[in-house]
């Protein structure tokens, strides 16, 4: 207990995967801060919420702990520098299942040219850019594990991603378009 209220845990992990039509995108606002601003009916079914259990929390209310960090990392650095990303997500519902989805993220921005918040769709993956997905991530959340200091944590998780991508020769965006079948966005 603190202050008299009782701590929210993060449920527990069940293992089970949800699904959406590929026919729906899960769609959200956020501020700058990355609070939610909106969120659309198949966002709430999904992650299993309602409007008012979402609504001015942070987005990071669905980080599922196989999503690296370094990700998210790349993913703020890039909207916050006024470009779009594409990348592939595994979220957390609010009972523990969890979800995967091919992301779109933009920035917002108001009548003075400034981002005043972020915009994603979000969209059903590619079965075979998952399994190469979580091949990934594990792999940058090992890096991660492998350093005590947060901040440090996630910087050798993106010197990682930037290094296999650099041998690669390819950029995170293209490391993505690369997986999925779709074809890749003018």
């Amino acid at each position: 207990m603190t202050d008299g209220h009782r701590m929210k845990t993060a449920p527990s992990l069940t293992g089970r995967e949800r699904h959406f039509g590929v026919d729906e995108l899960i769609v959200s606002k956020t501020d700058q801060t990355g609070r939610i601003t909106y969120a659309n009916d198949v966002f709430l079914r999904v992650a299993g919420y309602t409007e008012d259990e979402v609504i001015g929390r942070p987005h990071n209310l669905i980080r599922h702990p196989d999503m690296p960090r370094s990700v998210f990392k790349l993913l703020w650095d890039t909207i916050e520098s006024g470009e779009e990303i594409f990348a592939y997500v595994v979220n957390r519902t609010k009972d523990g299942d969890h979800y995967w989805v091919l992301a779109h993220v933009t920035p917002s921005y108001g009548l003075d040219g400034s981002i005043t918040g972020y915009h994603s769709n979000r969209r059903v993956p590619d079965r075979g850019a998952v399994e190469t997905a979580s091949a990934l991530y594990a792999d940058l959340r090992a890096v991660e594990a492998s350093v005590d200091h947060p901040v440090e944590s996630i910087n050798a998780g993106v010197e990682r991603l930037v290094s296999i991508l650099t041998d690669a020769g390819i950029t995170y965006s293209q490391w993505v378009w690369s997986l999925t079948t779709a074809e890749v966005p003018a």
